[in-house]
């Protein structure tokens, strides 16, 4: 009999992908159409950082012992609470790393050389007479907000654009060759482009401010592949409509999936919806990641990809 497993996010891939191994329990509207029987048998959730699982929903399945969130971040997920009912977590450590920091870049080359101005004027058979010439990408600097598995991959392609990297994070990288900022807002002054590709949570809520746009300046450009609520919208709006910044590129949003009208509104922003993770390959690597973390946890070893917070688990069987 295969194992049954609930799955509570909507990407059909994983369910197909996940489908072709296990039994799967679509959740996505809850957990109530479960029989008691299949409550019981089913010792796995399937999530995403977004989505998540709080305390009350664990409880919704009373033998639950893993959860495995197909992505890096998992904010959505009460870590806390799953440690107190004994249920490990793990994530997709590095899965999209790669595929965010090609978006980053893309989001960056778009907003920089106003990309999608210049597709809808030849569309519309106009020419470029009375354009204003858009400013090089190359021979300018970076700051990277989080260096994490996406911050080095978005480091990596932007040197290749003999761009400058600088970053600032919780802790220097000493096994990397860019420059450590102590805090947020002097690397903002330092910079031409600053990229957001940190996590969710209290830690980063609202951390790319006012204060820390007007350090950006009129020539700088804010891109965000990290989460939402990093960055204050109200503030990133009225620095866009004053000319504060230059511009911007954002894939995630403080309220998803709605967008604010303002921000729709604004020709200096380039918008994508939260999809800068989404890849066959992403997809097909973040399936085999969670069908190791399940084998492991299945033959009562020590998870492949646990969160930072399950060290507690780490030598448990």
């Amino acid at each position: 009999m295969r194992q049954q497993i609930a799955i509570n996010i909507k990407t059909q891939a994983y369910h197909r992908m996940l489908g072709e191994h296990f039994t799967l329990h679509d959740c996505t509207g809850g957990y109530a159409h479960l029989t008691g029987e299949e409550r019981a048998e089913t010792r796995v959730l399937i999530t995403a950082g977004f989505k998540g699982a709080t305390g009350a929903e664990m409880d919704e399945l009373p033998n639950l012992g893993l959860i495995c969130c197909v992505g890096t971040g998992y904010e959505g997920i009460d870590v806390q609470a799953a440690i107190a009912r004994g249920i490990r977590v793990s994530h997709g450590a590095g899965v999209n790393a790669g595929a965010v920091a090609d978006h980053a870049m893309a989001l960056l080359l778009a907003a920089v050389r106003c990309i999608p101005h210049q597709d809808r004027l030849t569309r519309s058979g106009a020419w470029n007479y009375t354009e204003t010439p858009r400013p090089l990408v190359s021979r300018k600097k970076m700051g990277i907000f989080g260096m994490g598995g996406i911050g080095a991959a978005l480091a990596r392609r932007a040197s290749a654009f003999d761009i400058e990297v600088r970053y600032h994070s919780r802790t220097p990288k000493a096994d990397l060759p860019y420059a450590y900022v102590p805090s947020l807002l002097e690397l903002a002054q330092q910079v031409d482009y600053l990229v957001a590709c940190v996590p969710g949570g209290a830690g980063t809520q609202h951390a790319v401010n006012a204060e820390v746009l007007e350090a950006l300046g009129p020539k700088g450009y804010l891109f965000n592949v990290g989460r939402g609520s990093a960055v204050d919208t109200g503030a990133l709006i009225a620095a866009l409509r004053s000319g504060g910044i230059a511009g911007a590129g954002l894939d995630v949003f403080e309220n998803e999936p709605e967008v604010p009208a303002e921000l729709c509104a604004l020709e200096n922003v380039v918008l994508t919806p939260h999809m800068a993770g989404n890849a066959p390959e992403v997809q097909e690597m973040a399936s085999d990641l969670m069908r190791e973390n399940i084998a492991a946890f299945n033959a009562g070893q020590p998870l492949v990809t646990p969160v930072p917070e399950m060290k507690v688990f780490a030598s448990a069987g």
